[in-house]
């Protein structure tokens, strides 16, 4: 489920719909956008495809533990805020859930008014960092990628969305500019060494880009392989 306008975006899982409507209720001034899910395997995907300011999980899933999804999300994600919700009062679980990456621990019933406080606290605090991206645009060839909004604008304002997975990837080549990046510090740093990973999947997703930003020009205009290393990228 989806509501509300695009701008600041939280995304909530868990099987409680009414506590998805209740914490969605209390931002109804601020037109901020609400994704909802039940499955945590769905928010993990929905993470990786954009991007959101604040997330809000309940221990409760249907498909997969709540603490399981946090750490998950920690591996591929340092940034994002984390606001974990519990129906125990245990310190032991409380630190087990922070230490896995939760930035917050909160104990049913919950205080709906707190939720809003703390979500809008994260928010001003990080200034809406995106996924640790900080640079607002880059120009390349006659592309310029905007980290924020997730956008790339040619020459002929044509626009392409890209993916989270893109978007973090243009962003380690481009802080790396000209230099090597190997297949082991992409899989690090951008999928958190996930055990279902190959590095074939960095490949696709570096051809995808090549469509986007060297579609116009030579192959590798860009996008350079180092064979039996990984990637660079010269500007």
């Amino acid at each position: 489920m989806k509501v509300g306008k695009e701008g600041n975006r939280i995304l909530i899982i868990g099987v409680d719909k009414e506590v998805h409507s209740r914490i969605m209720d209390q931002f109804v001034p601020d037109n901020y956008t609400f994704v909802c899910t039940t499955y945590g395997k769905d928010g993990l995907l929905k993470i990786r495809d954009s991007r959101f300011d604040v997330i809000i999980i309940d221990e409760k899933l249907v498909d997969i533990e709540g603490i399981d999804l946090c750490q998950t999300i920690r591996l591929e994600n340092q940034v994002t805020p984390i606001i974990y919700i519990s129906y125990h009062d245990d310190s032991s679980k409380k630190i087990r859930t922070l230490r896995y990456g939760a930035n917050d621990y909160l104990v049913k019933p919950l205080c709906y008014e707190e939720i809003h406080y703390k979500v809008n606290n994260f928010i001003k605090l990080l200034g809406k960092s995106i996924n640790n991206i900080t640079s607002d645009k880059v120009l390349i060839g006659d592309h310029i990628i905007d980290f924020k909004s997730f956008e790339v604008k040619d020459s002929n304002n044509k626009n392409y969305r890209l993916t989270s997975r893109q978007v973090k990837l243009l962003k380690l080549l481009v802080d790396k500019n000209n230099e090597v990046v190997s297949r082991e510090e992409i899989l690090e740093k951008i999928w958190g060494y996930d055990v279902y990973i190959k590095t074939r999947t960095i490949d696709n997703v570096i051809l995808s880009l090549r469509k986007i930003f060297e579609k116009d020009e030579a192959p590798n205009t860009y996008f350079k392989s180092v064979r039996g290393v990984g990637y660079k990228l010269t500007l």
